[in-house]
């Protein structure tokens, strides 16, 4: 088998450089391109250095047509609106496409599956840390088992990160709600401030924290009459998201085109 061929988008940030040392660290998987938005100053920069690895001759480019050309694979962790446009060219070529944009609206969304829909093979996960995704499992049974038991959802990110509640969160919102057969959006409590009265009976609430350099930390807790669960799962490295982009790459390219989560991947 050759090594499949993988443009990693927005090379230039932190889990940019993760998922290109990821690829770069995989036996079947080869380092294409690099790309990030026009006007950065990472542009022109080599893509091995900027990741911390030896140079690879690679320089980080804005032109996505130029980028995707003769790829297998894009990963991408962006911002909505650059992987909205990444699906139209991936669709087009009829490639791979891993997404780990978070803070996608509905409309981002639909856009995204429309692009699947007509020819590229997406993997959209708001977490491609396999032990995440396992606890997403975890938390569908339990609010199943569970049904009268209140339902928070708690989070914790580095300071700098820029939607609310992450796609973590909503991910494992998303579980609790398939778990309860419920509707999510009409569930989910975002915010609590001033007088709210008493907690809604079936509702799922979100907590979100933000403050130094924390990876990811997520809670999902269960309480019920006199007893309390925790279910929690917190990321220490980048890498390991990078590491389940990887093998979402490797594992959509024998598939047919459609949308696809990190729960199809690990067949959970």
């Amino acid at each position: 088998m050759s090594q499949l061929k993988v443009v990693v988008a927005g090379a230039a940030g932190r889990m940019g450089a993760a998922n290109i040392r990821a690829i770069t660290e995989h036996p079947d998987t080869v380092l294409h391109a690099a790309l990030d938005r026009d006007g950065s100053e990472a542009i022109g920069q080599d893509a091995g250095t900027l990741a911390g690895l030896p140079a690879c001759g690679i320089s980080i480019t804005s032109d996505a047509e130029k980028a995707l050309a003769e790829a297998d694979a894009v990963i991408d962790f962006t911002t909505p609106g650059a992987s909205v446009m990444l699906s139209k060219l991936t669709s087009g070529r009829k490639l791979v496409h891993v997404i780990g944009t978070t803070g996608c609206s509905i409309d981002d969304d639909a856009e995204i599956a429309a692009a699947a829909e007509a020819g590229a093979r997406i993997v959209k996960s708001g977490n491609f840390s396999l032990g995440v995704n396992m606890l997403a499992a975890l938390v569908r049974q339990a609010a199943a088992a569970l049904e009268d038991y209140d339902i928070e959802v708690l989070e914790m990110h580095h300071s700098r990160k820029v939607d609310a509640p992450s796609g973590t969160a909503l991910l494992l919102g998303k579980a609790a709600a398939a778990g309860r057969d419920v509707d999510l959006e009409e569930r989910s409590v975002r915010v609590r401030d001033g007088h709210v009265g008493p907690r809604e009976a079936g509702s799922i609430g979100f907590a979100t924290l933000r403050g130094g350099t924390v990876v990811g930390e997520h809670s999902v807790i269960l309480a019920g009459p006199h007893e309390r669960i925790e279910l929690t799962h917190r990321a220490e490295d980048r890498g390991i998201f990078a590491n389940g982009a990887v093998k979402a790459a490797l594992w959509a390219a024998g598939k047919d085109n459609g949308l696809y989560s990190m729960a199809d991947v690990l067949g959970l």
